[in-house]
Parts: C-alpha cells; sequence; structure tokens
C-alpha cells in the first residue's frame, strides 16, 4: 500500500522534501511507518525521536488524514493505503 507523508519545517530541512510516498505493508502501524522514515531518512531522526524517550511525540504534531494521533490509537493507528500522514514540529518556550 502507499502512504503520503508531509514534512514541515525543520523536518522537511531535513529530508529535503515537503512530501514522500512510501510503499508500506498492509495494516503497517505509525510506529512502523516512523521507524521507515528514519532509516528512510537518517538526518530526520534528531529532529523527529526523543532521545531519551525513543520516542517522537514530545518533539511532533503527528496527524492522520486530518486527525491528531491523539484521538486515534497514538502509535499504534494502522495506515491504509492513500492515508496522509503530517509532521509538524512543536516548539517549546516559554
Amino acid at each position: 500500500m502507499k502512504v503520503n507523508f508531509r514534512f514541515v519545517g525543520s523536518f522537511r530541512n531535513a529530508t529535503k522534501k515537503s512530501r514522500v510516498v512510501l510503499e508500506l505493508s498492509e495494516g503497517a502501524q505509525l510506529k512502523e511507518a516512523i521507524k521507515r522514515i528514519v532509516k528512510e531518512f537518517p538526518k530526520i531522526k534528531s529532529a523527529l525521536i526523543d532521545p531519551e524517550l525513543d520516542d517522537p511525540r514530545p518533539n511532533t504534531l503527528i496527524i492522520v488524514n486530518g486527525r491528531e494521533i491523539s484521538v486515534l490509537k497514538g502509535l499504534q493507528t494502522v495506515l491504509n493505503d492513500g492515508d496522509e500522514v503530517v509532521f509538524i514540529p512543536v516548539s517549546h518556550g516559554g
């Protein structure tokens, strides 16, 4: 199946792409897709993955088909053919 990925801000800078389509196995979960993205674009790892938690969520707003993954099944969200996943960096400040 083919899944569309969009990268915003620093993620676009790390991948040198704003969009990419990846072929994934049927029933692939979001966490598997993220591992694949890191493998395809190694420079994105430092921007996407929190090194202490080994998890992208503290640094990233992840949207699947217009819905934030916290209202879906988080990283266990199952992706389907034609889905769109958007990675938006989160800035923390005070």
